[in-house]
């Protein structure tokens, strides 16, 4: 049982190319986003870390002289007003003794800017610690833990602006890669219907269009040579089926219609009974065929056989169909006839048709004569009592024939 390219239980080449299209757009672009925003989280690491180095170092220089002054308050100050900038979590500040001079807590409760504590956790583990120097002397030490609420801000910015760059990447990547699609598609869609309609219909006469791509145009060049070969042998098997119909239905020596394509017109026409109303059917057989036939050679009764058919063919024209049943046997089938006497006026009409001499094509002339019966469709319930009728009179009149001439 054939089935239909495009049959229900199977994803079609367009929407599997599609959808698998899609998946590694997706995938391609998930990976890139994953690899880019690590890459980024690790750069903002490293340039975190030494901003919170560089602050640590200006804070030295400003707390430089509240050590040398021993001014706490100075300190805690100072601590206070950069810690509220989110510039760190934790500050402390120690003098030459390693004793707390000064500090700064953030407080949790301030704010809750929970992703700026994560990022800070992540980014710094460690606090920073950078020596507090007086005259190239040391006195005192500062230690910074990270709450960088401008980096976390940053990551949120880069991460949304990258996941949108992103997308727009991947919306840009589905459009190029449909618009390639499109044309394999259209190419592969080009052959195949070619290809079904030759299985389908056989036809054989379709050609693929000239393709764009490369490949698939030398694939259709190819497919086109297949298929003129193709059609060329479809041709040649019609016209070999058409010459081996002819030669199964038709008499090879007069060209008539023979008995086997006789009996197939003549059981049609009694099954139809609008035609079989108005039709007739004669038999005619040679009267002294076999005389001539002895006389002059099977030639001249070939000739005469041949001249018998054109005779008919010309009688009947395309009214009445002409068969050679076998011998000098021959039927002729009568149309749009209606009554007896119309069938009897052309059995007259067709035997002077014959009254005229026949060339045996060998320099002599000879007179044949040829007995004719008829039947009536419209009288004949069936076939066979139509033929048994046509036949009984046909002997009929050739036995008057006899007698006449005797």
């Amino acid at each position: 049982m054939n089935k239909d390219f495009t049959s229900p239980s199977r994803p079609t080449f367009k929407r599997t190319l599609r959808r698998n299209s899609m998946i590694s757009v997706i995938v391609t672009m998930t990976f890139i986003w994953l690899l880019l925003c690590f890459a980024s989280v690790l750069t903002l690491k490293q340039y975190a870390q030494k901003n919170l180095e560089l602050t640590a170092a200006t804070m030295s220089h400003t707390l430089e002289a509240s050590l040398v002054f021993n001014d706490k308050l100075a300190a805690n100050e100072t601590l206070a007003t950069l810690g509220r900038q989110g510039q760190f979590a934790v500050a402390e500040v120690y003098d030459a003794h390693k004793k707390r001079f000064a500090q700064w807590t953030w407080d949790p409760d301030d704010s809750t800017d929970t992703l700026g504590l994560l990022v800070s956790r992540w980014l710094f583990p460690v606090p920073v610690s950078l020596p507090i120097m007086h005259n190239d002397t040391p006195i005192g030490e500062i230690s910074l833990t990270a709450r960088d609420s401008l980096i976390s801000h940053f990551i949120w910015m880069s991460l949304a602006v990258l996941t949108i760059c992103i997308l727009f990447a991947s919306a840009i990547a589905l459009t190029i890669t449909r618009s390639l699609h499109h044309g394999i598609v259209e190419e592969m869609q080009n052959i195949t219907d070619v290809v079904h309609d030759a299985r389908t219909n056989r036809n054989f006469s379709r050609r693929v269009k000239e393709g764009r791509i490369e490949e698939f145009h030398r694939f259709g060049e190819d497919f086109n040579s297949l298929l003129a070969d193709m059609e060329e042998w479809q041709h040649k098997l019609q016209e070999r089926n058409a010459q081996l119909l002819r030669s199964a239905m038709h008499d090879p020596l007069t060209g008539l219609a023979n008995r086997a394509a006789f009996r197939n017109s003549i059981a049609k026409l009694m099954n139809n009974s609008a035609v079989k109303n108005h039709s007739a059917l004669l038999f005619l057989d040679g009267d002294n065929f076999k005389q001539i036939n002895d006389t002059w050679g099977h030639t001249a009764g070939d000739s005469i056989l041949t001249e018998i058919a054109s005779r008919m063919i010309a009688f009947g024209g395309q009214r009445y169909q002409s068969y050679r049943l076998g011998g000098d046997e021959f039927a002729m089938v009568l149309s749009d006839v209606h009554s007896e006497s119309d069938v009897q006026h052309i059995c007259t009409a067709l035997t002077q048709h014959f009254n005229r001499p026949f060339d045996l094509h060998n320099g002599h002339h000879t007179a044949m004569s040829l007995s004719i019966g008829f039947a009536l469709a419209w009288e004949s319930p069936s076939l066979e009592l139509l033929l048994e009728r046509a036949d009984r009179n046909m002997y009929q009149a050739k036995n008057q024939r006899t007698k006449t001439i005797s």
